[in-house]
């Protein structure tokens, strides 16, 4: 189902729907950014209807934009208004230990290495304000995990789009599945990871976070 509209509305807005979901998501709304990316990117290989070159730049253009007005957010708002509202957009207060948890021990490592992560790519940069890490710093590790992020998603997705539309048949439709089951591990990965991050913040900051 959110694939569908996924792409209706990728065939609707093109480069604009990968920069729009990539920067809402990047601001700290939970929305599918990275997979509008690969669908975009999956679509260039396949069918040739978009540009690989402009689905990157589109995307590398909505996570830095989406992350500096995120940063500016905590940074103005900073953690109270964050404790009061974040939930409805997915920084409950157990993430935002977990923001708080991880810079304090990384800082620009979690801006960088975050745009990877599901739980930190809608937290990162709205943590990094609020915690007040350094303008520059936060500049050139959110421009290049951006970056790196965008182009690895990106290529991946849009070579494995190539490979599916040249393979037909059964060998086509085995590596559908096996890149399906890898996305489907992937994310059971994450989950699990996020949780022992949330138990390791609850460990180091117990009680309410002010």
């Amino acid at each position: 189902m959110i694939g569908e509209a996924i792409s209706a509305f990728l065939a609707s807005h093109g480069y604009l729907a990968v920069a729009l979901l990539v920067g809402l998501e990047s601001i700290g709304i939970p929305l599918p950014g990275e997979t509008a990316l690969i669908a975009a990117a999956v679509l260039a290989g396949a069918s040739g209807k978009l540009d690989i070159g402009w689905v990157i730049a589109s995307a590398v253009a909505g996570a830095v934009i989406g992350d500096t007005i995120g940063y500016w957010v905590g940074r103005t708002a900073g953690i109270p208004l964050l404790k009061r509202y974040g939930a409805r957009v997915g920084l409950t207060e157990p993430r935002l230990k977990v923001g708080r948890y991880l810079f304090m021990r990384h800082g620009g490592k979690v801006v960088f290495f975050g745009r990877f992560v599901s739980l930190l790519r809608t937290l990162a940069a709205v943590m990094a304000g609020a915690n007040r890490m350094p303008w520059p710093e936060f500049v050139l590790f959110n421009a290049t995990g951006g970056i790196l992020w965008a182009c690895i998603y990106g290529f991946g997705a849009y070579y494995a789009g190539q490979a599916i539309d040249r393979i037909s048949g059964p060998v086509g439709w085995a590596l559908f599945a096996i890149g399906v089951l890898a996305i489907v591990g992937a994310g059971l990965f994450l989950r699990k990871h996020e949780q022992s991050l949330i138990d390791a913040a609850e460990k180091a900051l117990p009680g309410p976070l002010e």
